[in-house]
């Protein structure tokens, strides 16, 4: 038997608290643009954890990581979509938002991984397409126009 130590728990407990402190500063002080990033990163992280936990056949930790990636794209990346202001494009970002969705639900449904890489190339290729359209060297001084995100402006290459 293993004895238990005090000290790798308050570690983990301490890193737990000191990453997640990190992370409600980043998000408190981000623009608009910056928080679409995170909420790519965080559900492009969920999707890693939901890929390790299919290999381990842990169905519960997969089950909730794909959850958490379902929910971080449906209320946070596809509820900022502006469907009004950013019309055709807008409807089409709806619309591979769902796509990311159904592919997420259906590797937890049938534990296949390539729905879950299926999902994950979507969220990398418009996430880092989203890094590079807002990039605050690139836009800095253009001026602002409708974007198919609520809040975001586009940077003038775009408009």
């Amino acid at each position: 038997m293993t004895p238990h130590n005090p000290r790798s728990s308050a570690g983990r407990l301490a890193s737990s608290a000191y990453t997640s402190i990190g992370l409600e500063t980043q998000v408190l002080s981000a623009s608009p643009e910056r928080l679409i990033t995170l909420l790519f990163d965080g559900a492009r992280a969920a999707v890693a954890r939901a890929r390790l936990h299919m290999r381990q056949n842990n169905i519960e930790g997969r089950g909730m990581a794909i959850s958490k990636a379902i929910d971080i794209v449906d209320s946070g990346l596809k509820s900022s979509v502006d469907a009004e202001a950013g019309g055709e494009l807008a409807t089409n970002l709806i619309a591979t938002y769902q796509l990311v969705i159904r592919n997420l639900m259906q590797a937890n449904l049938y534990n296949d991984p390539e729905k879950l890489a299926v999902a994950e190339r979507i969220l990398t290729d418009l996430g880092d397409a989203w890094r590079q359209a807002v990039d605050p060297a690139e836009g800095a001084n253009a001026a602002p126009s409708l974007s198919p995100v609520r809040g975001c402006p586009v940077p003038a290459s775009e408009s």
